[in-house]
């Protein structure tokens, strides 16, 4: 005590008798005792000697009858069930007995340890398998998820490219015709305005009248690039390298 060796038990010392318990073995029941002390003296167990099984299992029951008596009385029990089995083996048979083979006393009892043994090394089987939150954890992962659609903003080399995918049928289809025509921006931007009014989203290339030539295009995209500008409509497109729509930045009333 404080870094000192004790010698001598102080006197004024007070230690409850239940204060120290020792458990050497501890056992679910009467059975898991009986197969215990046939499993440690290597008893035959279909040929048990019952005076040295009855002398070992009374001499345990002494000693929990002092400690737990509500724990005794189930013990006593099967005390009570070896002591008769014990006592009808020490009866002489009669002759008519010899005769006939009788059945042996122990047989209950042998029949009752074996299933024991069985359904206790069935439950070592079981619970040497992996259970969750004792021998493993399983993994969660919370992913969010958001409601509110998110458009894929449009780069300038996208809408470059279906400029040229635009020009490029344009071109196909030109005519060796010259004339003059006088091309207004702004009624182009009030063309393509009227259009989107009439519905929800065109594709970008729809917008353009390819049978105009090349001039009605290229003055169809400016008015388009002048809206945009001027944010009465929106470019959009649902994911990478997919079409690109257009739509009234605005509701009409």
């Amino acid at each position: 005590m404080y870094g000192e060796p004790l010698l001598k038990l102080p006197t004024d010392l007070y230690i409850p008798p239940d204060a120290l318990e020792v458990f050497l073995d501890a056992f679910e029941g009467p059975l898991d005792l009986l197969l215990y002390l046939i499993r440690k003296q290597n008893f035959n167990i279909l040929d048990i000697p019952m005076a040295q099984l009855t002398l070992q299992y009374l001499k345990y029951v002494d000693q929990i009858r002092l400690s737990n008596l509500e724990l005794a009385a189930e013990y006593l029990l099967m005390a009570a069930m070896l002591i008769e089995i014990k006592s009808r083996m020490l009866l002489p048979q009669r002759q008519a007995d010899l005769d006939v083979e009788a059945d042996d006393p122990r047989a209950e009892l042998v029949r009752r340890l074996l299933e024991y043994e069985q359904i206790k090394l069935a439950a070592y089987d079981l619970n040497a398998i992996p259970q969750v939150d004792r021998d493993f954890v399983r993994t969660q992962i919370f992913i969010e998820q958001s409601l509110t659609p998110a458009w894929p903003h449009v780069e300038a080399i996208d809408l470059q490219q279906a400029w040229m995918d635009v020009m490029k049928r344009a071109k196909l289809t030109q005519h060796h015709k010259i004339s003059r025509e006088e091309l207004s921006v702004r009624e182009h931007m009030t063309g393509i305005l009227r259009r989107l009014q009439s519905t929800r989203f065109v594709e970008f290339a729809d917008l353009f009248d390819i049978a105009g030539g090349v001039p009605v295009v290229v003055v169809n995209f400016v008015a388009l690039l002048e809206l945009a500008k001027e944010t009465l409509i929106e470019i959009t497109q649902a994911e990478p390298f997919a079409p690109i729509y257009v739509r009234l930045a605005y509701s009409p009333a």
